[in-house]
């Protein structure tokens, strides 16, 4: 895929996670959260410009690092989101003013990594921001749905 493509994908995928991130939304734990993850990934590791060849081991390196603190991030953000039951027991989820922020971490970060990149003449594929988009959504589902398993009950009166 073109640059231009990759990165209206991540834009389209980041604005449609925030917007319903930031609203109340019933938790499906069954849910394949790890789908779209995965069909993002796929997509990235294609590329076969993924690694810059004229400058292997650093652009490996710079992948490596933007990945780790990608998935560091889907980490803070998954323990941003706050989880309840309602009622009837079924589980609820809604991002804080954290999970905003968090997101602007990301973006931080991922400004960082390019920004890093570019000072050490890497050419960074756009596929990159794919696959790393890919890592935070897949740590951020694995984190809430690990979470939602610890959500209690509400209690009720016995009448």
């Amino acid at each position: 895929m073109t640059a231009l493509a990759n990165v209206l994908i991540a834009l389209v995928v980041v604005a449609l996670v925030v917007s319903r991130q930031l609203k109340a939304r019933r938790l499906d734990t069954e849910r394949r959260f790890w789908l779209l993850p995965v069909i993002l990934a796929a997509v990235a590791l294609r590329d076969p410009t993924l690694i810059d060849h004229a400058h292997r081991t650093t652009a490996v390196v710079l992948l490596g690092g933007s990945l780790v603190t990608t998935v560091a991030m889907g980490c803070v953000w998954g323990w941003t989101v706050r989880l309840w039951r309602d009622e009837a027991g079924a589980l609820w989820s809604r991002g804080t003013r954290a999970t905003l922020f968090a997101w602007l971490g990301v973006i931080a970060v991922r400004i960082g990594w390019y920004g890093a990149g570019a000072a050490l003449h890497v050419h960074q594929s756009s596929d990159a921001l794919l696959l790393s988009l890919a890592g935070l959504l897949l740590v951020r589902g694995l984190v809430v749905n690990w979470r939602a398993q610890n959500v209690e009950r509400p209690h009720t009166l016995a009448a």
